[in-house]
């Protein structure tokens, strides 16, 4: 009867160790911080002032900022996620010209993702894809371009698509690491004034967005 009472106990323990879910139910929530790299995979057209073309286009530099993630799990598989950050501030340079100004961003993004691994592995790969809407503020010309004549720069908000991948690697069943990378569609009219005279470029910005970050589940 001992010996029975020991191999049952023994079963139950190993049991418990084997079946340990790593990952993800139904109602759990995860909040996730870490640094998020947003990389510009730009393009534009050319730069247009009173009308004529000048022949030349823009870019926009990359930017490094804290970044906030929140999910919900609508099944085991299956969650709802908002991308959020800090603003992220981008150089915007005249192509073979140099700096012209700068701005901030901010680009709310929501996934929903699909997790493809069993729910008892520590890593956890996902794939998803959603909108985003990219708000755009604090646009200003470099002191020497304002003075050399160039006014009110303002950049439209945009609405596009994005898609990603990433992973969570459990540490236990509430701490993860999670990296993930991300392609968001965002375009843009920026609008200007040289000496009084209207100016306007088409730029498409399409950053990869590069995240590492640690998250806990609630």
């Amino acid at each position: 009867m001992k010996t029975t009472m020991i191999k049952t106990a023994l079963t139950i323990a190993a049991l418990g160790l084997t079946s340990q879910a790593f990952a993800y139910e139904t109602g759990d929530w995860i909040v996730r911080v870490g640094a998020t790299n947003v990389a510009p995979d730009d393009s534009s057209g050319n730069v247009f002032v009173g009308g004529n073309d000048l022949g030349i286009g823009v870019n926009v530099d990359s930017n490094t900022q804290l970044g906030l993630n929140f999910a919900y799990f609508v099944t085991p598989k299956w969650n709802v996620e908002l991308l959020a950050a800090t603003p992220f501030s981008h150089d915007i340079g005249l192509n073979t010209v140099g700096a012209l100004g700068s701005t901030k961003h901010l680009p709310p993004s929501l996934t929903a993702n699909y997790y493809l691994a069993d729910s008892d592995a520590k890593f956890q790969p996902y794939v998803g894809a959603g909108l985003n809407y990219t708000i755009f503020f604090d646009e200003d010309f470099t002191g020497a371009n304002d003075s050399a004549g160039f006014k009110d720069l303002d950049l439209d908000a945009s609405f596009g698509i994005t898609a990603q991948a990433g992973f969570d690697y459990m540490i236990d069943s509430k701490w993860h690491v999670n990296a993930s990378v991300r392609w968001i569609d965002i375009d843009t009219d920026a609008t200007f004034t040289l000496n009084g005279a209207p100016g306007s470029v088409d730029v498409e910005i399409d950053p990869f967005v590069y995240t590492l970050s640690v998250g806990y589940k609630f």
